[in-house]
């Protein structure tokens, strides 16, 4: 799985760039989700590490030049 880390910026396949601002467990499966907000800061999401860090599908996006959901930016 690909590293994912606190403080760093990615950009959404779809064109919003974000930052990471934690990764904690859920209390009930335990499964690792990444809490990221909007650069502005007005939003704040989670997601689960696995779906943060997957690849874009092609099959319902084919013109995606992104390879993964979330990519980093500097």
């Amino acid at each position: 799985m690909r590293k994912i880390e606190i403080g760093k910026k990615y950009k959404h396949f779809k064109g919003t760039m974000y930052e990471v601002t934690d990764i904690v467990k859920d209390s009930e499966t335990l499964e690792k989700i990444v809490i990221y907000r909007t650069l502005d800061g007005s939003k704040k999401w989670a997601r689960k590490l696995d779906m943060f860090s997957s690849l874009v599908d092609k099959e319902k996006y084919p013109d995606v030049k992104q390879k993964y959901r979330f990519e980093e930016i500097e």
